[in-house]
């Protein structure tokens, strides 16, 4: 989606750097190990990536770290959860009953080890058809808004499953670069 590939070189201190493009500093295990290889870690390899990942690289000065985890309530969230300060936490669901489950059990993960969860998104929420504009609603419609009622928490954006969104995260070249003015690139709001 951003366009990176390869490995990251290494400090005079012995830690990476991250990747950057479109004045983004970036870091995935896809950078570390082959592009097809399956990352299949539990347990203490996990936990070891994921130390490696926040304490081994020269993130620089950074306003904000964005760590996009796996859905679900399992190794990886609750050893980013118990190791780092964590100012919060975004629940991104497509409004399909079996990932607003997943959805919901994440948010209260996260409220059981304290960090505040900031709000919910709702992606694929909506489908256009390019060419007569109607609107289906593929994955259900207003899951993630239900959710949140349940949750009491805000919608944060609400992400069409859009053509140019895919194609252009697939060119490695996002919308909001490529296309700036393009409809796909703001998330509609949602009243919650």
């Amino acid at each position: 989606m951003m366009n990176l590939k390869g490995n990251p070189e290494l400090t005079p201190k012995n830690l990476m750097r991250p990747l950057k493009n479109y004045g983004i500093a970036c870091m995935s295990m896809g950078f570390l190990i082959e592009e097809t290889a399956p990352v299949v870690w539990r347990g203490l390899m996990v936990m070891s990536a994921v130390e490696k990942l926040l304490r081994q690289v020269d993130w620089g000065q950074l306003d904000y770290l964005v760590i996009d985890m796996p859905p679900g309530t399992g190794d990886v969230q609750l050893s980013v959860s118990q190791n780092i300060p964590i100012a919060g936490a975004v629940i991104v669901s497509t409004p399909q009953d079996v990932a607003l489950l997943d959805a919901h059990k994440g948010a209260e993960m996260f409220r059981k080890v304290h960090v505040p969860v900031l709000g919910l998104i709702q992606n694929m929420s909506v489908f256009q058809c390019p060419k007569c504009k109607h609107e289906t609603h593929i994955f259900g419609n207003d899951g993630v808004k239900d959710l949140a009622k349940i949750l009491g928490l805000d919608i944060l954006g609400d992400v069409p499953l859009h053509i140019n969104i895919r194609e252009t995260c697939d060119s490695g070249q996002p919308v909001v670069v490529s296309q700036p003015q393009s409809d796909a690139v703001w998330a509609r709001p949602m009243v919650s």
